[in-house]
């Protein structure tokens, strides 16, 4: 009730010039980037887990920077290799848990590394809840493999975008997706953003077209940017069909696509919702000035929906760009950011829980069924003998070993593997709450080869990102 619709765009149009780059739909849903505005930090950069400054993996030839979740490599980085303990947790109030401990000394000052996974949506758990919990070691070389699996399954190296050509007072998706000419403005910008491929048999990263039987056209754009593979779903290059009004093959595509750049010969608005669309959630605005001559630049403008969070780079104030090598590393680094924070929106947010979630029981149920049949309690005995070749786990080793050194030993002491098991924990884990006083523990029963393969067993689990906590 009372609420002001914002201009239509034929309302826009009907004012005469000048005309905005891009309008808000009449009932928002959408924000504009304000070139004024101070630049916005994306919250999974901050924490110990950032990349060092100055890696030509971040920032490019011109500082733009590439973001990421930098939280999903952190195991890799921090942990991968290096001594250090890990744990599963079965059936807390927050579902499964995996845990990893690392000791460090940084001049003389000692530091616990924490790095806790879980599908908790609050990212807080106190730390007395941790030791509460009952954790059980893995004590397997393949565990580390498996963590590294579930922190980086969402990295990802190819991206596929939208390009659209708008001309002049188009209004609706039918006109933007009736434009089947490219001019050499047009054609200028796409040499810009990459190389003119071939599909026919094409090698490389396709992004859902048609490489073998010429469906979806037979030329595209295609570029490899700072180590990131792109494929370009340009409109006027997707096959145009006859009396198909809605142009159903080249919607299809750029449709699907998250994240789309409209590109804009002569001054006319543009509003996010022209393109009725479940995924495309960020737009980015390409409007020429001088094309075709030694002054040509670019202005820019940036719109996405409502939960999307904000992205780098910032533009800056004006939001225009001399044709050349930095504009277009502005650009591409500004569409792998965009589809990077789309994924945060609610819409992608809960499918990647979902999956997430789904991932992180695997894990564990992996972890506890390597270990149970490390330890000589295999699920069945098919699985014993898969696991362990026939053999009955480290403790049944360790048992015969101490039974042969040991003669008066009773052996129903070892008798309950799983209190013994239960012991191998307590001793280990008692060893990282040791280590944050400052302190040794010596590593008694166990033999120097075992303590190497648990200690240095580099099974861990990730970071923020996966929404694994480090405290």
């Amino acid at each position: 009730d009372g609420y002001i619709p914002y201009p239509r765009i034929e309302e826009v149009l009907q004012q005469g010039e000048p005309y905005p780059q891009v309008i808000l739909p009449p009932f928002g849903g959408y924000w504009i980037e304000d070139p004024d505005a101070p630049a916005a930090i994306p919250s999974w950069e901050n924490g110990f887990c950032d990349e060092e400054n100055g890696e030509e993996s971040i920032s490019g030839q011109f500082g733009y920077r590439l973001e990421s979740n930098y939280a999903i490599r952190a195991y890799r980085k921090h942990f991968l290799g290096r001594e250090h303990l890990n744990f599963y947790c079965t059936a807390s109030n927050h579902g499964n848990l995996v845990l990893s401990l690392r000791h460090e000394e940084v001049k003389e000052q000692e530091y616990l590394q924490i790095i806790l996974s879980c599908t908790d949506e609050e990212h807080i758990i106190c730390l007395t809840f941790i030791f509460v919990c009952l954790f059980f070691l893995f004590v397997f070389l393949q565990g580390s493999q498996l963590i590294v699996n579930y922190d980086e399954h969402e990295l990802n190296n190819t991206f596929k975008f939208g390009v659209i050509y708008q001309k002049f007072g188009q209004t609706s998706e039918v006109e933007l997706f009736g434009n089947s000419e490219e001019t050499p403005a047009f054609t200028e910008f796409l040499r810009m953003l990459g190389d003119c491929v071939e599909l026919q048999d094409f090698k490389g990263f396709r992004g859902g077209l048609d490489v073998s039987h010429g469906q979806t056209g037979s030329q595209s754009v295609y570029t490899v940017f700072r180590g990131q593979e792109l494929m370009f779903h340009i409109s006027t290059k997707l096959p145009y069909t006859e009396g198909d009004i809605q142009q159903v093959q080249r919607k299809r595509h750029i449709g699907n696509d998250i994240v789309a750049a409209v590109f804009q010969e002569e001054a006319t608005p543009f509003v996010p919702d022209m393109i009725a669309s479940n995924f495309l959630h960020a737009y980015i605005l390409v409007q020429v000035e001088n094309p075709g001559t030694d002054d040509t630049t670019y202005k820019v403008s940036v719109t996405a929906r409502e939960d999307v969070p904000q992205f780098g780079p910032p533009l800056p104030s004006p939001p225009i760009f001399k044709k050349g090598p930095e504009f277009r590393e502005f650009l591409l680094t500004k569409l792998i950011n965009a589809e990077l924070a789309c994924y945060r929106s609610s819409r992608f947010a809960k499918l990647e829980e979902r999956t997430r979630t789904e991932l992180l029981d695997n894990l564990h149920n992996e972890l506890h069924k390597r270990t149970q049949a490390m330890l000589g309690h295999p699920l069945s005995a098919d699985e014993e003998r898969m696991e362990n070749g026939g053999h009955g786990g480290i403790l049944e080793s360790i048992k015969v070993l101490s039974q042969k050194d040991q003669p008066s030993y009773s052996h129903a002491a070892c008798q309950n593997s799983e209190l013994s098991f239960q012991c191998l924990c307590v001793c280990l884990s008692g060893r990282c709450a040791v280590l944050c006083d400052q302190r040794s523990l010596d590593s008694g029963h166990l033999s120097q080869e075992v303590r190497s393969e648990t200690l240095s067993n580099p099974s861990s689990p990730e970071i923020l990102s996966n929404e694994r906590l480090i405290f």
